[in-house]
C-alpha cells in the first residue's frame, strides 16, 4: 500500500502539471514541489528508501521539464546502494541523467557499482553497466575495466549482459586507451567475432571499430573474422527474425563491419579477398530504390558503406563500373536524399584511377542536378562537375557553369565563378576561348570575380602576341554595353591601353573613339580604377602620335581635373602624365608597351591545389560561427574593484589592409606603382548602374574581434569563469528568483528598441515603465516604478551598468515605494561612439519575505542615435564612390532572414530610423536607405545602405553598408542583421499605465511531457 501511495503522489504531481493553464502556474507548482522535496530531504534524515524514491522520481520529471534541479543529487546517488530493485533502478537512472562523469558524487559509488557488476544478479549488472556506459569517466575505467572484460568474455553470462558489457567497455576504452592494452586481448576479440548472438556481435563490432582506428597492427587476426561475419549476413544464414529489418539482415552490423574493414590497408589472402568481393557484389546487385522509405534508408546505408569499401580495396574496373552505373541511377531518382548521396559518392569515386571516363557518361544528369531546388544537391553537383572536368569535356562544363551563374544562389556564386575560372585555365583548348570565358565570367558575375582572375587574363594576353588583337577586339565590343561592372572596366581599359593600337584600322576603333567610350565609365568607378584609366588615357595619347589636337585637349582636361584630387596616388598620376604628354614623340619611348610577365604559377591553380574552395560543410560551419559570434552577449569586467560591470563586445581595432602590387612599369625613366586592395568577393547579382559602382568587398567584422576569434580557434582556448580576461559569460534574462516576470523580458526589450515608450518589466508586485526622448547624440529616459500592491516595496536599489560608449547620469531611486504609488527616475544619456553594447539596470527590491533581483537591458541602442535622411542621386553616388572598400564599406550575404516583402522591409527600416530612398536603384528587388548617426566623437555622420534581395528566396539577401567611420559601418551592419534575423517581429508595447495588472497566456509545455513517466 505504501508503494501505491508513493506512486500515486507522483501521478498526482504529473496530473497537476498537465492541468496548469500557463507557464506561470506550472512554475509555481514546480517551485512548490521543489520546496517540499527540499524540506523532506533536509528534515527527515532517516527517510525510507521507498519515500526517497518517490521524491527522486519527481526531481527527474522536473528536470525533464527543463527546470534546474541543483539539490538532491546525494539522495539520488545513495539509492544505488539500496538492496531492492525499484530503489536501485531510480538511483541509477536519475544519477545518469543529473550528473556527468566529473561529478564528485560519482566517486562515492564506484565500489557499489563494482559490486553490482561482479555480483550474480543480472538485473543489477545491467543497471550498473548502463550507467557506466553513459557517464563513466577515467576513474571508472581504471577501476572497472577488468571486471567488465570478464563479463564480456564469460560464457556463463547471458547475451543481454554481454552486449551491455561490450558497449560499457567501449566507453571506458575511449576514456583511457590503456585499459585494453593487455596481452592476449586481440585473440580474445577474434574469438568474440565468432559469437552467434547478433546483439552481442553488433556491440563487439562497435568496440572493434574503435580499437582498429587506434591500433591496426594488433588486430590483423580480426580481418578474416569480419569477412566471415559479412558472408553470414549476406547469405542470411542464422539471422533471427528480430535482427532482420525490412528483409535486410542486421543492416547495422553490416555497416559497422565494413567500416572496420576500411581501416585495414589491404587484404593479402586471395581466399579472403575473393570471399569479400563476392559479398560486395551481392550487395551491389541486390540494392534498388523502393517506395518504402525505411527500407531505402537501411539498404542504402549498407550500399554506400560497401561503395566506400570497394574504393578502399581498389577493386577491379568491372566492379568500379558497376558502382558508377548504380550511382548514376541514384542521381536520377526523385528522392532528394538518395540523389545527394549518389552525387557525393560519385565524386568520391573519382579518386579511383581510370574511373573518370565512366563518370562522364552521366554528365548530362549531373548538369541537370545543378538546377535542383535543394541547394545542398546543387553544391554536390558543382563539386562533381569540377572534379570530373578534363580537356575533353571542359568546354561543355564551363559553358554550363557560365549559364548557371545568372540564376545561382548568392551563396554559390563566388565558388561557382572561381571554379569556372580554374577549369578554363587548366583545360583551355585555345587561349582565345580562355579570354572569352573570363570576359563572360566578369560580365555576368563581376562582384564574384576576385582580382586574381583578371590579373591572370592580363598576363596571358601580355605574354602571347597572337592573342593580343583578338583580346583587344573583344574588349572593344564590351565597351558598347551601357553598364559595365568595374572589374570589366579595369580589364577593358588595361587591354585597350596596351593593345588598342592593333585595332586602328577597324571602324569605330580610333584612339579618339576608344577614349570617348572608356571616359563614359569614369564617373562611376572607384579610386583604384581611376588610376588604371589615367594610365590608359596616357597610353592612348601615346598611340595617337602625331596627336589629334581635339583628343589631346580632352585627355588633358581629365588630367587637369584630377591634379587636385584628394587621393595622392591619383593626383601624382595626373600631374606626371600631364607633364609627360607634352614630351611629344619622346612619349613613345617613355610609355612603351609592357614587357612580358615572368612565367610563374597561377594563383588560381595554387588555390585549387591548396583546396581553398569551400565545401558546403565548411561554408555552413563558417556561417553558424558568424551568427553565434554576432549574437553572443559577453559580460566583461570594465570597472575598478567593486565597481559596476558593463555589458559589451570588443570594439573595432584598425588593422592594415592586405595589398597586392600591380606593377605599371614603363620602359624609360618612369616607374609608377599602384596599390589595389585585394578582397574576397561576396555574392551579389549586378547588371545595373548602382551595381557597377560597387567594388568587391570583404565581409569584415571589427579587426580586433577577428584576431581574437582566430587566436582562440587556433589555440583551442575558451573563455572560462576563471579567465583573467573575462568576468563571466551570462544571459541577462536567466534569473534565479522565485518571482517570475509577466511576459518575457527579452520581448519587452526588443519592442522598446523600436519605440520610445512602453513597459520594460513587470511582475506580480511591480511594473516598470519607460519613456524616452532622443535628440542627436543626447537622450533622456524616465523610468516609472509602480507598486501594484497594498503593501510597500522596501530595500529598492537600482544600479546602472553602462558600457564604455555611453555616458549615463542617473537620478536617485527611493529606498521605499509606498503602496499603490508610482515614482519617476530620470536618466540622462550621451552617446560617445558607435556600438551595439547595451546598458544594464541591476534592479532589486523586497516584498514581504520575497527578495527580487533582475538585470534589465536598457533600450539605449544604436538606432536611437540615428536620424533618417533621404538623399538624392547627386548626393548619394559621389559619397558611395568615395567610400571605396573595407573598412569604410562592408557587405555580407545574410541567410536565414525573416521572409519579408519589400514593403514590409521598408517599414522595418523606417522603424529603425533609416529613410528609404526610392529611385536610386534600378533593380526593383533592391532597396537603398540612408540615415545620419550622431555621437559625441563624430557629430553627424552619413550612413548609406543597399539591400539586394532574391525574389526566389526571401530568406537571404545581401547588405552593403558605407560610412566614414569603420566602427560605425561594422556596428550598423551587425545591428541591421540582428533585426533581420533574430529580433522578434513585435508590435510597439503599450505606454506604461501604472498599477494595471497584466495577464498573459503562455503555451503549455507540460502536455508534451506528460507521457514521459
Amino acid at each position: 500500500m505504501a508503494l501505491l501511495s508513493g506512486m500515486r503522489g507522483l501521478s498526482v504531481f504529473i496530473s497537476d502539471i498537465r492541468n496548469c493553464q500557463n507557464k506561470e502556474q506550472e512554475r509555481l507548482r514546480v517551485d512548490k514541489e521543489l520546496g517540499n522535496i527540499r524540506t523532506r530531504f533536509k528534515n527527515e534524515k532517516s527517510l525510507a528508501p521507498n519515500k526517497k524514491k518517490k521524491y527522486v522520481w519527481k526531481m527527474l520529471y522536473i528536470y525533464m521539464l527543463g527546470y534546474d534541479v541543483d539539490f538532491g543529487h546525494m539522495e539520488a546517488v545513495s539509492l544505488i546502494s539500496a538492496p531492492k530493485y525499484p530503489e536501485k533502478q531510480v538511483g541509477y537512472i536519475v544519477t545518469s541523467c543529473l550528473l556527468n562523469e566529473n561529478h564528485d558524487f560519482l566517486r562515492m559509488v564506484i565500489n557499489t557499482v563494482r559490486n553490482d557488476i561482479i555480483g550474480r544478479n543480472e538485473t543489477f549488472q545491467c543497471l550498473a553497466l548502463t550507467m557506466v556506459g553513459n557517464i563513466g569517466g577515467r576513474e571508472f575505467a581504471e577501476s572497472l575495466a577488468p571486471d567488465v572484460q570478464k563479463l564480456l568474455i564469460s560464457s556463463s553470462c547471458r547475451p543481454l549482459v554481454r552486449k551491455k558489457a561490450a558497449l560499457c567497455l567501449l566507453r571506458l576504452y575511449r576514456k583511457n586507451l590503456d585499459v585494453l592494452r593487455i596481452d592476449g586481448w586481440p585473440d580474445r576479440m577474434a574469438q568474440l567475432l565468432e559469437e552467434r548472438d547478433l546483439g552481442v556481435l553488433t556491440s563487439v563490432m562497435s568496440l572493434l571499430v574503435a580499437l582498429v582506428s587506434n591500433d591496426i597492427d594488433a588486430y590483423w587476426n580480426c580481418l578474416p573474422k569480419c569477412v566471415k561475419v559479412l558472408e553470414r549476413l549476406a547469405r542470411n544464414q542464422d539471422v533471427p527474425q528480430e535482427y532482420t529489418y525490412y528483409g535486410i539482415p542486421s543492416p547495422w552490423l553490416q555497416v559497422k563491419t565494413m567500416r572496420a574493414l576500411q581501416y585495414f590497408p589491404t587484404i593479402e589472402d586471395p581466399s579472403t579477398r575473393r570471399s569479400l568481393f563476392e559479398v560486395l557484389q551481392r550487395i551491389l546487385m541486390g540494392t534498388d530504390v523502393v517506395k518504402n522509405v525505411n527500407k531505402n534508408n537501411a539498404s542504402h546505408a549498407v550500399l554506400f558503406e560497401a561503395l566506400g569499401l570497394v574504393m578502399h580495396l581498389d577493386a577491379e574496373k568491372e566492379m568500379i563500373s558497376q558502382c558508377v552505373a548504380l550511382l548514376g541511377k541514384f542521381i536520377s531518382v526523385r528522392e532528394p536524399n538518395i540523389r545527394y548521396l549518389g552525387l557525393e559518392n560519385m565524386a568520391r569515386m573519382l579518386l579511383v584511377a581510370d574511373v573518370q571516363d565512366i563518370v562522364k557518361r552521366h554528365q548530362a544528369q549531373i548538369i541537370t542536378s545543378l538546377k535542383d531546388p535543394d541547394i545542398s544537391i546543387r553544391r554536390r553537383a558543382l563539386d562533381l562537375l569540377y572534379a570530373m572536368c578534363d580537356v575533353t569535356n571542359a568546354k561543355d562544363i564551363v559553358e554550363e557553369l557560365l549559364q548557371y551563374l545568372s540564376t545561382a544562389d548568392f551563396a554559390m556564386r563566388e565558388e561557382l565563378a572561381l571554379k569556372a575560372a580554374i577549369l578554363a585555365e587548366k583545360f583551355a583548348p585555345d587561349l582565345s576561348w580562355y579570354v572569352d570565358v573570363i570576359l563572360q565570367l566578369i560580365d555576368k558575375a563581376g562582384d564574384f570575380v576576385s582580382d586574381d582572375i583578371w590579373y591572370r587574363v592580363v598576363q596571358f594576353v601580355t605574354n602571347n602576341e597572337d592573342l593580343q588583337p583578338y583580346a583587344a577586339a573583344k574588349a572593344r565590343d564590351y565597351l558598347e554595353k551601357p553598364a559595365l561592372h568595374e572589374t570589366m572596366v579595369k580589364v577593358v581599359a588595361y587591354i585597350l591601353g596596351e593593345f588598342g593600337l592593333l585595332l586602328a584600322r577597324r571602324p569605330g576603333c580610333s584612339p579618339k573613339e576608344i577614349f570617348a567610350l572608356i571616359n563614359e565609365k569614369l564617373p562611376t568607378v572607384s579610386t583604384a580604377t581611376i588610376a588604371i584609366l589615367l594610365s590608359t588615357y596616357a597610353k592612348i595619347l601615346m598611340h595617337s602620335q602625331p596627336p589629334d589636337p581635339e583628343l589631346r585637349e580632352q585627355i588633358w582636361a581629365v588630367f587637369r581635373k584630377y591634379e587636385s584630387y584628394i587621393d595622392v596616388e591619383i593626383q601624382q598620376r595626373a600631374i606626371e602624365y600631364s607633364v609627360l604628354s607634352m614630351k611629344g614623340a619622346a612619349l613613345m619611348d617613355i610609355l612603351a608597351e609592357m614587357p612580358k610577365f615572368p612565367e610563374r604559377k597561377s594563383a588560381l591553380l595554387k588555390k585549387a591545389e591548396d583546396a581553398e574552395v569551400d565545401t558546403a560543410e565548411q561554408s555552413a560551419v563558417k556561417l553558424r560561427s558568424q551568427q553565434q559570434m554576432s549574437n553572443a552577449l559577453v559580460v566583461t569586467d570594465q570597472r575598478p574593484s567593486n565597481g559596476p560591470v558593463a555589458v559589451s563586445q570588443p570594439g573595432p581595432v584598425k588593422t592594415p589592409n592586405q595589398n597586392v602590387e600591380v606593377s605599371l612599369t614603363y620602359e624609360g625613366s618612369i616607374n609608377v606603382n599602384g596599390t589595389v586592395n585585394k578582397t574576397d568577393v561576396e555574392p551579389v547579382p549586378s547588371s545595373d548602374l548602382l551595381g557597377d559602382l560597387l567594388v568587391p568587398l570583404a565581409i569584415e567584422g571589427p579587426p580586433g574581434t577577428a584576431v581574437i576569434q582566430e587566436q582562440n580557434l587556433v589555440s583551442g582556448s575558451e573563455v572560462t569563469p576563471n579567465s583573467p580576461d573575462a568576468l563571466a559569460l551570462a544571459i541577462l534574462s536567466d534569473q534565479a528568483n522565485s518571482i517570475q516576470p509577466i511576459v518575457n523580458i527579452a520581448d519587452r526589450f526588443h519592442a522598446l528598441c523600436l519605440t520610445d515608450s512602453g513597459v520594460l518589466y513587470e511582475d506580480p508586485y511591480i511594473q516598470m515603465g519607460l519613456k524616452a526622448e532622443w535628440r542627436a547624440h543626447h537622450g533622456r529616459l524616465v523610468l516609472f516604478l509602480g507598486n501594484k500592491n497594498t503593501s510597500p516595496l522596501v530595500s529598492v536599489q537600482a544600479l546602472i551598468l553602462p558600457p564604455l560608449h555611453l555616458k549615463i547620469e542617473p537620478s536617485m531611486v527611493p529606498e521605499t515605494i509606498p503602496p499603490r504609488a508610482q515614482v519617476q527616475c530620470p536618466l540622462e544619456v550621451v552617446n560617445v561612439r558607435a556600438s551595439r553594447d547595451v546598458a544594464v539596470l541591476d534592479f532589486s527590491y523586497k516584498f514581504g519575505t520575497e527578495l527580487v533581483n533582475v538585470k534589465l537591458r536598457l533600450p539605449a541602442v544604436l538606432n536611437k542615435f540615428l536620424q533618417p535622411i533621404s538623399v538624392s542621386a547627386e548626393e548619394f553616388f559621389p559619397q558611395w564612390k568615395s567610400l571605396s572598400g573595407p573598412p569604410l564599406k562592408l557587405q555580407e550575404v545574410v541567410k536565414g532572414v525573416r521572409p519579408l516583402s519589400l514593403l514590409e522591409m521598408a517599414n522595418l527600416f523606417t522603424t529603425l530610423h533609416l529613410a528609404v530612398c526610392p529611385g536610386l536603384d534600378t533593380n526593383p528587388n533592391n532597396l537603398v536607405v540612408s540615415t545620419t548617426f550622431y555621437s559625441e566623437s563624430t557629430q553627424a555622420m552619413l550612413c548609406l545602405v543597399r539591400v539586394e534581395t532574391d525574389p526566389s528566396d526571401r530568406t537571404q539577401l545581401r547588405i552593403t553598408i558605407a560610412s566614414g567611420d569603420p566602427a560605425l559601418t561594422y556596428e550598423l551592419k551587425e545591428f541591421i542583421k540582428e533585426h533581420m534575423i533574430s529580433a522578434p517581429a513585435t508590435s510597439p508595447p503599450p505606454v506604461p499605465a501604472p498599477l494595471q495588472p497584466h495577464s498573459t497566456g503562455v503555451n503549455d509545455p507540460g502536455a508534451m511531457l506528460a507521457g514521459l513517466l
